[in-house]
């Protein structure tokens, strides 16, 4: 999670929402990003997204199994159902997203029993740090 927050800081200090994500197999980390959707002009380039594509590109593949996804805030619907499609193991998260939250705060896509495939789920791992970041940054642009 220290990398997925040091993805993060990066993310923000370039102007874009502080969050960060890193993708790990084998204790071997595959890809990792922050947020990058106002530099790309690109509603999708969230770190989340961002990073699943590189390690797909990185493996050849698109299905991820066994891989383990640190990301500094809980991912919405659009990164949480990604990642059910690439069949990520593990999600660890910081931060959760009271708002648009898609592992288990407003919904729960990434362990919904309709999907054949579903992960498991950690939340609050330096949560705090995570939090402050966000904070500080939009109280920023206030």
């Amino acid at each position: 999670m220290s990398r997925a927050l040091a993805c993060a800081r990066a993310a923000g200090e370039s102007g874009e929402v502080p969050v960060g994500a890193v993708l790990v197999a084998d204790d071997r980390v595959i890809a990792e990003a922050g947020n990058a959707s106002v530099a790309r002009h690109d509603p999708g380039a969230h770190a989340e997204m961002l990073v699943l594509r590189a390690a797909g590109e990185s493996l050849g593949n698109y299905r991820l199994p066994g891989t383990t996804l640190y990301v500094t805030l809980e991912p919405c619907a659009m990164c949480a159902m990604a990642l059910v499609h690439a069949r990520v193991q593990r999600l660890v998260y910081a931060a959760a997203d009271p708002r648009t939250g898609a592992c288990g705060s407003v919904l729960d896509i990434v362990r919904n029993p309709a999907f054949n495939h579903r992960l498991e789920v950690s939340g609050g791992v330096h949560a705090e740090a995570s939090a402050k970041l966000l904070r500080e940054f939009f109280a920023a642009r206030r």
